[in-house]
């Protein structure tokens, strides 16, 4: 099978990649620039598995590109991950959130509709559309009443409920998922957990000092290995019986941020290490409580988690410290 992956040097794509090359796949990557960014993503993907990829150049925010690569590639899925995901920068810069996460996502339905209408489109969602409505600590289901809390949350609800929209009049292919947190290799250092990860890890490396910024560590979330995430996606994409639907993805056990936090400090080997709370790291609307119900998924296609939280954080860890080794950049 062809399969085209949106965002493919961003967090998730890498893996994915490496999981439908090992299923025996073809894989396209979707970048934007011809500079040579592809390379980037080597600190996951093995030298063996890049030179499979073929990469494809083109802004999702530009239709005229977009659709000249479906008219000149037919793909049996896409999976749509490229997006502006972090929710910081949305409070930031809303109207760039909105064109990439909105009109990228529109433009990418379109071609397809127009193009290749047999293709299967995963449209990468989030548990951030849910907002606050799992802070009375019950498992969240696909069921539950969309109200974002943040304008990134906002940006994903909105091509959610187009590509629902799309389904029911059968202009496309396809299903959603809603993904919830999830952490690894390659975690941007900009998000938390990754950014624990990060600081330990120059501290391991240098002579930083042993102080570690932190934000709010009395929010409450369950984390995922983003590698048993993107293998839902996979068995989600392979699955007929998905088309149309919604799909949360999520781990078992919600903890604190700090038990993350602390878990990692522990990981570390680090003694002496003091949290200071960072304000900056602090979002302006929190959600403080978020658990999802993940059976639909479960249910259809027998997925489960391959990777505890302990061996989650080691990996992220290690990838930061292999990161800023002499010769590398952090």
């Amino acid at each position: 099978m062809k399969y085209l992956i949106t965002g493919i040097t961003g967090f998730a794509g890498p893996h994915l990649a490496n999981l439908l090359i090992a299923e025996g796949h073809e894989v396209f990557g979707l970048i934007r620039h011809t500079n040579g960014r592809q390379t980037d993503i080597l600190d996951v993907v093995p030298a063996g598995h890049f030179e499979k990829i073929t990469f494809l150049y083109g802004d999702l925010v530009n239709f005229r590109v977009i659709n000249g690569i479906f008219r000149q590639h037919k793909f049996d899925g896409v999976f749509h991950l490229a997006a502006q995901s972090h929710p910081p920068t949305s409070f930031t810069d809303p109207l760039g959130t909105f064109e990439a996460n909105i009109m990228g996502s529109a433009n990418l339905i379109q071609a397809i509709s127009d193009n290749q209408p047999e293709c299967k489109l995963m449209f990468c969602s989030t548990s951030e559309v849910y907002g606050n409505v799992g802070e009375d600590g019950r498992k969240i289901r696909t069921t539950d009443v969309i109200l974002p809390a943040n304008p990134y949350g906002v940006s994903k609800a909105a091509t959610d409920l187009y590509m629902q929209e799309r389904f029911a009049s059968k202009k496309i292919r396809g299903f959603i998922t809603r993904a919830f947190s999830h952490t690894g290799p390659r975690r941007g250092r900009t998000f938390s957990i990754s950014s624990d990860a990060y600081q330990l890890a120059k501290m391991k490396t240098s002579n930083a000092e042993r102080k570690l910024l932190v934000g709010n560590l009395k929010t409450v979330r369950v984390v995922l290995d983003v590698r048993d995430t993107v293998k839902a996606y996979y068995l989600l994409m392979i699955n007929e019986r998905s088309d149309g639907k919604v799909f949360n993805i999520c781990g078992d056990v919600p903890h604190e941020m700090g038990f993350y936090t602390d878990t990692l400090i522990k990981l570390s080997g680090l003694d002496g290490v003091q949290k200071e709370v960072y304000p900056a790291f602090y979002r302006p609307i929190d959600i403080h409580y978020q658990h999802g119900d993940c059976s639909e998924v479960v249910e259809l296609t027998g997925w489960k988690p391959d990777y505890d939280i302990s061996t989650t954080l080691g990996d992220l860890l290690d990838y930061w410290v292999q990161k800023m080794r002499p010769g590398k950049t952090g």
